[in-house]
């Protein structure tokens, strides 16, 4: 339980701030997204710096209950995954980057879902 309380409060702020970041200036977010896509060496030096947080969690986090603890793992699967794709596989990743965010309402449900998962972990880790 201590290992998912400290993931939770790290995880938790960050994931609240960039929420509200995305929110706050969601057209800056499209064209950060679409620089970021264009660069090669930004995917490479994501997917090299997502992998091994997301395989950090997973080693020390690999929590498989019916409660909030298995949000923490399961993010840590996605990270392990998408560094490994934008390592592996960056064109897949730049295409399916492209597709989402043609969405028109994309950033504001992105920036929504990362302000309750932030609050959602800071509940848990700093007040429960």
């Amino acid at each position: 339980m201590q290992t998912s309380l400290f993931i939770a409060r790290l995880i938790g702020p960050v994931m609240l701030v960039v929420g509200l970041a995305v929110l706050a200036n969601p057209a800056g977010f499209r064209e950060m997204a679409e620089e970021f896509m264009a660069s090669r060496a930004l995917m490479f030096l994501s997917g090299f710096i997502l992998m091994p947080v997301g395989l950090a969690i997973v080693l020390t986090h690999n929590v498989w209950t019916a409660d909030w603890r298995v949000l923490i793992t399961i993010f840590g699967w996605l990270n392990t995954i998408g560094g490994a794709l934008r390592l592996f596989g960056p064109l897949f990743v730049v295409r399916a980057g492209h597709a989402i965010l043609r969405q028109p309402h994309f950033a504001s449900i992105a920036g929504a879902v990362w302000i309750a998962l932030g609050l959602l972990f800071c509940f848990f880790g700093y007040l429960h």
